[in-house]
């Protein structure tokens, strides 16, 4: 494991950025893994600034994502592909074509959870999956459990996240109760892996994510398994690491 210390979560995102800016750069046609939320809010905000001042080209990128809502078309305001659209894709030159969410809407999710794992094989897998951490050190939406699940899967979303994600809704009853996910299989086989972390809320996922066993009941955990694996975290987020401390 890398660790690269940010004073906060702007410098954070713009370190991640970096690292995904020389993966492009190395790979044109790379398959970048996106993640959602608040926390890459600040790295795609840098990749955007990168494009525009002609540094970085996305012509060629595909683009898969760990995951969405069950219920949530792209249409939805709080669905993950709106979120990817109005905060990276539709500045950047990326392909349409080229960008993948599992579909939230789908009358099959179980199909179209195996569809999702044919499509990352199709594609050769992923050269870079981005990553964010939960406060109970959920990935994706791979929750804490009594085993690691390796396929695409839907997931019956905790009341942690629930809670956790509750402030982008009107109200928490608006919260989706599931979602579809990318497998730990798929995150693993990544050639590489940045996972961000900021802020005090995160700081104990941190520690036991990365400082603890490796454990289902944490999944980031076994992110320590992973032969290139990045994590961008700040201050607060390392707090209560033994090297903080």
């Amino acid at each position: 494991m890398k660790v690269i210390r940010a004073k906060d979560s702007c410098e954070a995102g713009a370190f991640a950025a970096e690292l995904i800016a020389a993966q492009v750069k190395q790979k044109p046609v790379c398959v970048l893994g996106l993640a959602t939320g608040s926390t890459p809010l600040d790295t795609y905000a840098q990749l955007i600034a990168a494009y525009r001042a002609g540094e970085l080209d996305f012509s060629c990128v595909r683009s898969v994502n760990l995951d969405e809502y069950v219920g949530l078309g792209p249409d939805h305001d709080q669905s993950y592909a709106w979120f990817m659209w109005h905060n990276l894709f539709e500045r950047i030159n990326i392909d349409p074509h080229n960008t993948h969410i599992p579909d939230g809407i789908t009358a099959n999710p179980d199909a179209e959870c195996q569809r999702y794992d044919a499509l990352i094989a199709s594609l050769g897998g992923v050269d870079l999956q981005l990553l964010g951490i939960g406060p109970n050190a959920h990935i994706g939406f791979n929750e804490p459990g009594d085993a690691f699940i390796p396929e695409t899967h839907v997931v019956e979303l905790t009341d942690s996240t629930i809670s956790a994600n509750a402030r982008f809704f009107a109200s928490v009853d608006q919260v989706p109760r599931q979602a579809i996910t990318m497998g730990i299989r798929a995150i693993l086989q990544a050639r590489k892996v940045v996972l961000i972390a900021t802020g005090t809320g995160k700081a104990k996922a941190v520690c036991d994510a990365f400082w603890g066993p490796v454990t289902p009941m944490v999944p980031a955990s076994i992110l320590q398994l992973h032969p290139d694996f990045t994590l961008v975290a700040d201050d607060d987020a390392l707090s209560l690491t033994p090297s903080s401390n």
